[in-house]
């Protein structure tokens, strides 16, 4: 039989050595936690008045940590206003791209004299040319305006006499802005210096 020779008042697990028992590094010299409370003797009362200390007087690192949640709260506000707005922006622009063939028949109706005033068909084509610059969406391209390559497509070039620059001459389909976001180019034909 083992000689179980062991002190009285030292811990004992089958297989554990008495310092790394549990409860063996809680007690000092004394025998009391290191905290001076008893786990056993602590109270929910003990932990709300534990944490109206530190609401009272917050050390350093929780106020860094606030600081660090709420400089990360104000990036997320600024991602999602971001977001929200490109969203906007991409959900009219598809909404207005279909919306560009309907106001081409327009404008074709309207050089052929089919958009004549005060009728139910001028009305309507009145109130959705409205409605698009409501959006945002300004329409550009008019005879007499400098040709400008980066929002015009030359589709014809006319020489002309007494023209100094490029001019638009004619305006075949008109171009549309939304915002400062190039939605189409104006196609035109094109009035040029002529040299003789």
């Amino acid at each position: 039989m083992a000689d179980d020779t062991r002190p009285e008042d030292e811990p004992f697990e089958q297989g554990v050595p008495a310092e790394s028992a549990p409860g063996a590094g809680d007690t000092a010299e004394t025998g009391a936690p290191a905290d001076g409370i008893d786990e056993d003797e602590l109270t929910v009362q003990d932990i709300l008045d534990a944490a109206d200390r530190e609401a009272a007087e917050p050390s350093d690192e929780h106020l860094a940590d606030l600081k660090r949640v709420t400089a990360e709260y104000a990036n997320y506000r600024k991602r999602t206003e971001a977001n929200r707005e490109v969203e906007r922006e991409r959900v009219t622009v598809d909404v207005v791209k279909g919306l560009i063939p309907v106001l081409d028949d327009l404008d074709r109706a309207e050089k052929h004299g089919d958009l004549v005033a005060d009728t139910a068909f001028s009305t309507i084509a009145a109130k959705l040319r409205a409605s698009v610059e409501r959006l945002g969406v300004k329409p550009f391209g008019a005879v007499g305006e400098t040709f400008d390559p980066n929002v015009h497509e030359a589709i014809f070039q006319m020489p002309t006499a007494g023209i100094e620059v490029d001019t638009v001459g004619d305006v075949v389909e008109t171009g549309y802005f939304l915002g400062s976001t190039l939605l189409r180019v104006a196609k035109v034909v094109v009035q040029v210096p002529s040299d003789g």
